[in-house]
């Protein structure tokens, strides 16, 4: 039996546990075949679906989400600023913000696309609960992006879509910005060097997503449009890259599949 034929056994199943998804809200972007696929872009048409998108996309995205707040509240130094770099919708923004409370820190979130932090500040505004830390939102490139007096960064699934000659310079910079003490929480999709393991990795990503409710063209469309965009490293590359940066240890503390989630030490 292949990995496809055994989620498509339990894909009614893995539905009738999800909840109901407003159809409004679904993600059926690449549903039907599309003539030319366009490079994959964070617009106004993917942040309307992107909640849906990244739960039926990434194994473990809530888990990744809530340890963040966890590992942030762990790490947060007084006075300090905790940056989320790559923001999208700000769900790590509020994990941390509800859950940090140390004195006088600030999480400042960064996102170059102008519809991701124009609906991130609309969930923040709107958010029942008052956080004990302030979010302040910034359209720009993480790159770019002064970093100082950090106790806390996170890099959840944003290194991956930066140019592979360019992400030295991002983690040393946010190493240089970083206290002793202090953490950085990297997310990635990953590759493997040995082919065989790859290829079984990545079907049992499209498995995951296929018993989500996405099909085979979905798949196949999604995947076109992120070729040459979004290019995975090997959790080696991370860890070298890491440590030539500056950082004493660096963890693996979550994988499944073809996606992980690392902490490095300052």
């Amino acid at each position: 039996m292949s990995v496809d034929d055994s989620a498509n056994r339990s894909a009614n199943h893995s539905s009738a546990n999800q909840g109901h998804v407003d159809s409004r809200s679904a993600d059926q972007l690449y549903a039907s075949e599309r003539e030319v696929i366009e490079r994959f872009s964070f617009d106004q048409q993917v942040v309307s679906v992107f909640p849906d998108m990244i739960r039926r996309s990434v194994p473990g995205y809530s888990s990744i989400i809530e340890m963040t707040g966890v590992l942030a509240a762990r790490y947060a130094q007084p006075d300090t600023h905790l940056y989320d770099l790559g923001c999208s919708l700000g769900a790590s923004s509020l994990a941390m913000a509800h859950l940090v409370r140390q004195r006088g820190c600030q999480i400042i979130s960064v996102d170059n696309s102008e519809p991701m932090i124009e609906r991130a500040q609309q969930l923040i505004d709107g958010a029942t609960v008052a956080t004990p830390t302030p979010i302040t939102l910034h359209l720009a490139d993480v790159q770019q992006f002064p970093l100082q007096m950090a106790s806390v960064a996170v890099l959840n699934f944003t290194l991956q879509f930066i140019a592979s000659e360019n992400r030295d310079a991002v983690i040393e910079r946010i190493a240089a910005a970083l206290n002793p003490g202090g953490i950085l929480l990297l997310s990635e999709k990953i590759c493997f060097e040995d082919e065989q393991e790859d290829a079984l990795q990545s079907d049992l990503h499209h498995a995951f997503k296929f018993n989500n409710g996405y099909s085979r063209l979905e798949i196949s469309q999604k995947r076109t449009a992120l070729e040459d965009y979004l290019q995975p490293e090997t959790i080696e590359q991370h860890r070298q890259r890491l440590l030539k940066a500056g950082f004493k240890s660096v963890h693996v503390w979550f994988h499944c599949f073809n996606f992980m989630s690392l902490v490095a030490y300052r």
